[in-house]
């Protein structure tokens, strides 16, 4: 299926040369003189770079067979991360490459969104917030609970974060999981 330069958005899967990509920004520019051109700004699904293009209106581009599924993560091993699919319950191995800071808060049995290519694993999305454990963190010093002064504190899955003064060794925090960020304590 053919995507018209008129139907150009953030979000649409399309491909390039063969390969999948992202649009990430999409700029309709109308010049006083001649044809509007759309300039784009997309990401390779495959490799995660970035091109720049400029189309003229009445240009097209296919459409990816891009697919996003529900899933499981289920351990790590020596190639990379496994997850399972919720629906075939059949399991996919992504490379740590692949994967970048998306691993860093990846606990066994989180739910993610998979995103397939020709029915092969290319992303994971992980969920937004995670509850996590403090495995290692200084006492706060004395007379420093008061402000907003800030430590850092090892979390369960070995990364670090900056966490309040306040929180302790053994508590559990809830982070943002795509910027690292703490949110508050957990429940």
């Amino acid at each position: 299926m053919n995507i018209n330069s008129s139907d150009f958005k953030k979000g649409l899967k399309v491909l390039v040369d063969g390969e999948p990509y992202d649009i990430i920004e999409c700029h309709f520019v109308k010049p006083g003189k001649g044809q509007a051109l759309y300039k784009l700004k997309l990401r390779n699904l495959l490799k995660g770079t970035i091109i720049a293009p400029t189309y003229r209106s009445g240009d097209s581009l296919e459409a990816a067979d891009v697919r996003k599924s529900n899933g499981q993560y289920l351990y790590r091993d020596g190639e990379g991360f496994v997850f399972m699919e919720d629906e075939s319950f059949e399991q996919y191995t992504i490379t740590t490459e692949k994967m970048g800071d998306a691993a860093n808060f990846l606990l066994d049995g989180a739910k993610c969104e998979l995103l397939f290519y020709n029915e092969q694993l290319i992303g994971v999305d992980p969920p937004a917030h995670v509850v996590v454990e403090v495995t290692y963190t200084e006492p706060a010093a004395r007379g420093n609970t008061t402000a907003n002064v800030t430590k850092a504190a090892t979390v369960e899955t070995g990364v670090e974060v900056q966490v309040p003064a306040f929180i302790d060794q053994g508590e559990k925090i809830k982070v943002d999981a795509r910027t690292g960020d703490y949110i508050e304590r957990a429940k």
